[in-house]
């Protein structure tokens, strides 16, 4: 199980963990600790859960890259956990403000965690900037051998930055899932000091296979191989758990539409969006 980095957690009300104590929370980052959703006190805490949906509404792209041919997939990063993922930025710079994560505990309270976590001030959809999760998400390409096994990483995807936000209930079953959005679309404002990002429990946000950068350079490349999204790959963001962030889809380049798989062994992971076949 993944171990991170934590930073000293520090009561955002007055409550406690582990019979101490804690103060309000500091913006100076401390020294490491670690996940507090895996470590003694996480009993006492409503920590949060990402995972990623199948890669949906794939199609190839010649378009966009004068001689280059991208392989566009939609992606899913659902809120699974006991409780949702929200980050708090404060600004450092021109384009990026620090993270602190804050986690809900049992008894009503909630906490401030310092994080290694990034905010980015991001040119995306709409031709306009926004505040969004630095490195939420990762896209990569995989060879795989002919029982379907990864065996080597051959390309990388070039978005990273993603918005946390609740745009689709996907989950509504799931207990303390709220009925109604709670975080809203992320903030452009390009003044900023200070914005909350975050997916409530059962909620998601989506990124349609249009948008900008929801692509894999594929170009030249052919056979079988396995297209994957990961959520949080450098483990940012703190979660009960750490190895649920993949999921995957099996493809054979050159891609055709309605064949995409074409006898490719291997097994796709995750749930699938809505009735996407692929």
């Amino acid at each position: 199980m993944a171990v991170r980095a934590a930073l000293p957690i520090a009561l955002c009300c007055a409550a406690t963990l582990a019979g101490t104590a804690l103060a309000a929370p500091s913006q100076v980052d401390a020294p490491q600790a670690e996940n507090p959703c895996i470590g003694p006190d996480a009993g006492r805490l409503r920590c949060p859960d990402l995972v990623m949906r199948q890669p949906w509404g794939m199609y190839t792209d010649r378009y966009s890259k004068r001689g280059r041919t991208l392989l566009r997939a939609g992606n899913v990063i659902d809120s699974i956990g006991a409780g949702p993922a929200e980050l708090f930025g404060t600004r450092i710079g021109p384009r990026f403000m620090r993270a602190r994560q804050r986690i809900y505990t049992r008894d009503g309270g909630k906490i401030g965690v310092a994080t290694n976590g990034r905010l980015q001030f991001k040119f995306a959809h709409e031709s306009r900037f926004w505040w969004k999760f630095y490195n939420a998400a990762r896209f990569e390409l995989w060879r795989v051998d002919a029982d379907g096994r990864r065996t080597r990483l051959v390309r990388t995807g070039p978005k990273v930055a993603y918005c946390l936000r609740d745009l689709v209930h996907t989950r509504p079953q799931l207990r303390r899932s709220p009925r109604f959005a709670h975080y809203p679309a992320c903030s452009n404002n390009a003044r900023a000091q200070h914005v909350t990002l975050g997916t409530s429990v059962g909620w998601a946000d989506v990124y349609p296979p249009s948008y900008p950068e929801q692509w894999i350079d594929v170009t030249g490349l052919r056979g079988c191989f396995a297209y994957v999204h990961i959520a949080d790959p450098n483990n940012r963001l703190y979660e009960s758990n750490e190895d649920d962030n993949e999921s995957q889809v099996i493809v054979r380049l050159p891609f055709r539409p309605g064949a995409r798989r074409a006898g490719c062994r291997g097994p796709d992971r995750g749930r699938r969006y809505g009735s996407s076949p692929y």
